[in-house]
């Protein structure tokens, strides 16, 4: 099987955690950024994560590509159940987090944006989106105070020791991509139950986390 994925989207992330997590071999081609040819010519659109299943068809959309995988290659290890009350914190945390990541993804050392076209390419397209990126880097210590208030508050959710809810579930596929992102944000402390979700949780995904390129 192949995969194309970003790095650093979060919806690859969670594609490529359900690999992780069951140990199934997947060829992973990160594309550049700027890349539109390839997924083009796979499924129509500029999107990404897309896989090629072993009889060649394809198949884009994240939380479909996690459910095949996840239902068609050994037993199922994910509960289908999201409560409530994850899906609005999560709502609210992603609501702005993009302020905080997006200037600092492009200053990562990561394969899609390997060339300069590729993080102007990305730097245009989400500057139309999210605003100016050095004014949100700038605002950093603001955005930083509210997540700080939210994480909290999605920590008293953590019950396993690499699961939001005893075992792993969907909210660990929703969840997970977001905080590990958040590893990239220098000076950002997450709770101690959630670091150690983060950090298993990785560990047990195949995921490696951003901390050592914080910025």
């Amino acid at each position: 099987m192949e995969l194309y994925v970003y790095d650093h989207c979060p919806y690859c992330v969670r594609a490529m955690m359900i690999f992780g997590l069951k140990n199934i071999p997947v060829n992973k081609h990160v594309l550049l950024n700027d890349d539109e040819e390839t997924p083009t010519r796979l499924v129509g659109k500029k999107v990404v994560p897309i896989l090629v299943k072993e009889d060649g068809s394809v198949m884009p959309e994240s939380l479909d590509i996690v459910k095949y995988i996840d239902t068609h290659y050994g037993e199922p290890i994910l509960q289908t159940t999201v409560r409530p009350e994850i899906e609005a914190l999560l709502a609210e945390i992603t609501s702005y987090s993009n302020y905080l990541l997006m200037p600092r993804f492009i200053k990562l050392d990561v394969a899609e944006f390997a060339t300069q076209r590729a993080i102007d390419y990305f730097t245009q397209k989400k500057t139309a989106y999210v605003g100016d990126f050095t004014q949100h880097f700038n605002n950093t210590p603001t955005y930083l105070a509210r997540l700080t208030t939210d994480l909290e508050k999605l920590s008293a959710f953590v019950l396993g020791e690499a699961s939001l809810n005893h075992r792993l579930s969907l909210e660990d596929i929703l969840v997970f991509p977001v905080l590990r992102n958040l590893t990239c944000v220098k000076g950002l402390r997450f709770p101690t139950r959630l670091e150690h979700y983060i950090k298993r949780l990785s560990e047990l995904s195949q995921v490696d986390l951003y901390t050592s390129q914080a910025i």
